[in-house]
């Protein structure tokens, strides 16, 4: 079967090949270097996928599985992944910069030295998250779910916390 992967502003092709599944096809173009910038992966499934490094900027990776994928160092900066399944993904060191994590699942997930400046985590679940020295200045976390969630380090100078759960005050 025939893939493309449009850009999501311009309709224009990134990357097209013939696979049995467009994971196969994205992980073509990443073997290929080819950079993801803009690309409309919107439900796709990555779940376990390799995509350490990897470049999704301003991506459009709604209702995404990427559940237990690598996303070390990836450039995910003002990409849209609402509703999208990021259970026990490592983010470690990932640039989520402005991105659209709305009620986004986290759950487990290693966001170690990310940075998730003036990223949209409103509805997100980081229950059991790791966000050791995350950088989270001005990031929404409103109606977050932090249950558990390990914020050693992590900065969040002006970060909008109104009915965030699981944080404690003071740091306690």
């Amino acid at each position: 079967m025939w893939f493309e992967i449009l850009n999501r502003f311009t309709f224009g092709y990134i990357f097209s090949g013939e696979a049995d599944s467009i994971r196969e096809v994205v992980r073509q173009a990443i073997l290929d270097g080819v950079a993801l910038s803009e690309a409309n992966l919107m439900g796709v499934d990555l779940s376990g996928a390799n995509l350490k490094m990897v470049v999704l900027r301003k991506a459009y990776l709604y209702a995404a599985d990427l559940s237990g994928a690598d996303l070390s160092y990836a450039d995910l900066s003002e990409a849209k992944i609402s509703k999208a399944k990021l259970v026990k993904a490592n983010l470690f060191g990932a640039n989520l910069a402005g991105a659209n994590l709305h009620r986004a699942l986290l759950v487990g997930a290693n966001l170690r030295a990310a940075n998730l400046v003036r990223a949209d985590l409103i509805g997100a679940d980081l229950t059991d998250a790791d966000l050791t020295d995350a950088d989270l200045t001005g990031a929404f976390l409103t109606r977050a779910k932090l249950d558990r969630a390990n914020l050693t380090n992590a900065r969040l100078t002006r970060a909008e916390m109104v009915m965030a759960r699981g944080v404690k005050p003071n740091g306690e």
